[in-house]
């Protein structure tokens, strides 16, 4: 379910494929490569670490506060209708807590900013199966995000690759935002990623927020999908405020 780096960034299984046109495909892009580059000077010291299974409860506490509630399409559909959270999200979020390629930020002791991560291989889509999910609401957002999944075709513009990394959820406590926590997490991803033999990035937003601030970032749009041209039985399922007005996926070669 993508990501935030303003207010929110949601992404991906089904959040590696929480991959959410008349539906829009680019079928060749030239995707440019961004190095590496150091973590910026922090406003306030921090470091970036891995995720451990021991953090799990300061991470929900965390997309609790800075996350699950700023997510577009969350709002659209009225997904915590008055509840603190949702148990069925939380779930998908850290259900590959201990993976070894999830991130987290921490200035004096604390969690200020996470990147999940998961990994992709080639074929992925026809391991795609209905999951049975108790939360209707939440229940579309999976039939979305496994719609992108399928229809986005990410290996087919690299025919090349057969593996990537794709980043999930990225967010910032939202009063350290600007401060290049977002991209010192992301950079220490792409590392990951070239360790772990990955030729690109991924990630799929379903806000306008995030997908600017990808592009900024070097990452390359395609796939979009206009959440007024997404029906199910001839209705229209999403309709977040302006200026979320599609779904679209983004992607880094990894140099």
């Amino acid at each position: 379910m993508a990501v935030q780096m303003q207010p929110s960034f949601i992404l991906t299984e089904k959040f590696e494929k929480l991959k959410f046109t008349d539906f829009v495909s680019v079928d060749s892009v030239s995707t440019p490569s961004t190095p590496s580059t150091p973590c910026s000077p922090p406003a306030e010291p921090y470091s970036i670490e891995l995720v451990k299974d021991s953090d799990r409860e300061e991470l929900l506490q965390f997309l609790r506060t800075f996350f699950i509630r700023d997510e577009p399409i969350n709002d659209s559909i009225g997904l915590l209708d008055g509840r603190a959270t949702c148990s069925e999200l939380e779930d998908y979020s850290l259900k590959e807590l201990d993976n070894g390629i999830n991130l987290k930020a921490v200035s004096n002791g604390k969690i200020i900013g996470v990147c999940l991560n998961g990994i992709l291989e080639r074929g992925y889509v026809d391991e795609i199966e209905e999951v049975n999910c108790n939360d209707k609401k939440f229940a579309k957002i999976l039939k979305l995000l496994d719609h992108v999944a399928v229809e986005s075709k990410i290996f087919s513009h690299f025919p090349d690759v057969d593996k990537a990394m794709t980043v999930k959820i990225l967010s910032v406590d939202s009063s350290l935002r600007g401060r290049g926590i977002a991209k010192d997490l992301m950079n220490r991803t792409r590392d990951l990623a070239r360790e772990l033999g990955c030729g690109i990035m991924t990630a799929d937003c379903t806000s306008h927020f995030t997908a600017r601030a990808l592009k900024k970032l070097g990452f390359e749009c395609i796939y979009s999908l206009k959440y007024e041209d997404y029906k199910v039985n001839g209705e229209v399922v999403f309709t977040p405020a302006t200026p979320h007005a599609a779904v679209t996926v983004y992607t880094q070669r990894i140099a």
